[in-house]
This record gives structure tokens, sequence and C-alpha cells, in this order.
């Protein structure tokens, strides 16, 4: 039976990867004691015993996690940073391209997506490759997120508060320096990093991220109808992403709460718009399918089990 080892699984993204694991046939949990979650040599062991490592951790814990491999059969699935666009690292969105299924089962490293990023790269890729959207177009996107995606200390914060600290949206990473920019650059295949502003809100867990898209920044002239059919082509037959029906005017959503796909590891692709502007939206659970879901989405191609197994 094979094996997996959560090397932080006490954090937000490791609870809820465990969680979705614990009641497997298929597969044993190796499980570290309390009292030696920081020994060096405990954790080595049960690196070095698993079949497949998942890093829940800090970008530079993560590395050392990593770098305490010497057993080549252990295979390795990062939900940090450090990976995303490194090379030898296979990028953990199945939805993402024609073959990147095969390339994950296969892989030996696979570095799960950001959750601010899946959405953005889910939106726009397809439509860059269809050549709707220039490698080199200026594009901008916003991010409305719950508060579970700044981990535990932000957690702690919101839900320790009741000032205005938290009792309002909170805009973030005024630097323009997010963590997630180079990712979504990388894997959508843009010459120049987009804007990017992300706002966290006092809701536990759920996301919706938009892409403006101006007539001037598209290659050709193209309605939101043709938007939809190129997001519909490239996600027809998926499980997890759905490309939800095109409404003219938007009036048969009326609003989009973040909260929809909230304890499921589906997305949500909207197309809003008229032929000056579109809006393209993606919402998901950003611990699910931008984080643990999709994790354990990646372990099951891995292990050749359902895709689909322990996930909703």
């Amino acid at each position: 039976m094979p094996t997996v080892f959560i090397d932080g699984r006490e954090g937000t993204t490791g609870l809820q990867i465990h969680e979705r694991l614990r009641e497997r046939s298929d597969l044993e949990l190796l499980q570290i004691p309390a009292e030696k979650r920081k020994d060096a040599a405990a954790r080595r062991e049960l690196i070095n015993a698993a079949d497949f490592l998942i890093t829940c951790l800090p970008d530079a814990a993560a590395v050392e996690s990593i770098g305490m491999i010497d057993n080549p059969r252990t295979r390795v699935l990062d939900p940090s940073t450090a990976h995303r666009t490194a090379k030898g690292w296979v990028y953990g969105f199945a939805e993402l391209a024609p073959g990147q299924r095969q390339a994950i089962a296969g892989a030996a490293r696979v570095s799960v997506p950001g959750c601010h990023a899946i959405g953005f790269v889910a939106a726009l890729r397809p439509l860059v490759d269809a050549g709707v959207v220039a490698r080199d177009a200026a594009v901008a996107a916003f991010s409305l997120t719950g508060y579970s995606g700044g981990g535990r200390k932000m957690i702690e914060e919101y839900e320790s508060r009741s000032d205005e600290r938290v009792a309002a949206p909170r805009v973030y990473a005024l630097g323009l320096k997010h963590k997630h920019l180079p990712e979504m650059q990388h894997v959508v295949g843009l010459l120049h990093p987009p804007l990017f502003e992300p706002v966290v809100s006092n809701f536990y867990q759920g996301m919706l991220v938009s892409i403006p898209l101006a007539a001037r920044l598209l290659t050709k002239k193209i309605s939101p109808a043709g938007v939809h059919e190129v997001l519909s082509r490239h996600y027809e037959g998926e499980r997890f992403v759905r490309v939800m029906p095109l409404s003219a005017d938007g009036s048969s959503y009326g609003v989009l709460y973040p909260t929809a796909c909230n304890g499921t590891n589906r997305l949500e692709l909207f197309v809003f718009g008229h032929d000056d502007q579109l809006l393209v939206m993606a919402r998901l659970d950003n611990l699910g399918k931008g984080a643990a879901g999709n994790a354990v989405q990646n372990l099951n191609l891995m292990l050749g089990a359902d895709e689909a197994s322990g996930l909703s």
C-alpha cells in the first residue's frame, strides 16, 4: 500500500489534506508524534519511508524538507511557493493543457498551484493559447479571498478581534510584488507580470479572481460569447472546472458570492461584458481547488487512482 507523509500537517493546508486522506483505504498515512515534529532525525526517517511526501510548510522549510530525501523512490507534492516555476517540477493543474495530466501522473516532483494563481491561470491561459490575449498584453487581476488563505496567524487575528482591522475588506501586497506573481506570469506565458491586487475580507474561505479585458487589450475583435466558447472548448468534459452559462448582461447571476464553491474541489469560470469590455472571473474554494483539494487531485493522478477520490 502506498505511504504518504504530510510534513507540516498541523498547518491550515496540511489539516485540510489530512482530512481528505484519513479515511482512504488505498493508502497509508505516516504520522510523526507531536513531540517529535521538530526532530530532524525523526522527520528524515519518515520522509524517506514515504512513497509520497507532501510539504505543507513555508518556502524555506519546504526546501529543507525536500533536501532530506535520499530515497529515490520518494515522490513530492509541494504546496509552497518554492518550486512553482522551478525546472524539473511539474505544475499541478491537471486541466492546464493537453498532456498535463500525464505529466503529473508520471512526475517525481509536483508543485501545487497557489490559490490566487490557479484562478488567474484557469481564466487566462486558454485565451493566451488561443491567441485572444497577446503574451505582451498589459493584464490586471483582482482577487477577493477569505482570511484562511493567510494561514494560521491571519486566522487567529480575524477570529480574535472585532475592530476595524478585520471588519472591512483589506487590500494588501501594495508593493505589487505578491509571491504568486512569478507563477502567474510564467504559467500563463506572459512577457510581463500582471498588475495584481489581492483583497482579504472577513469570511473564512472562498475566492473570486477577476480579470478585466478591454477590447484594446485583445488581439482580435471577439464578443463575450466568443470568449465563452474558447473557455468552454478548453474545459469540455472536465469534472472540476466548469464554464458557467453565459449571461449577456449578468442579470441571471445578479451578484456573485465568493463562497459558493466552498467544501468542493470545483472551480467555476464566468464571462461578462459587451463588445468594448470583458470580465472573466474564476470562483473557487481557496482551501479546495486552491490548495488541499487540488493537492489530493494531483496525488490521485500520481497514485493511478480515480482522480476524484476523497474529493467532492
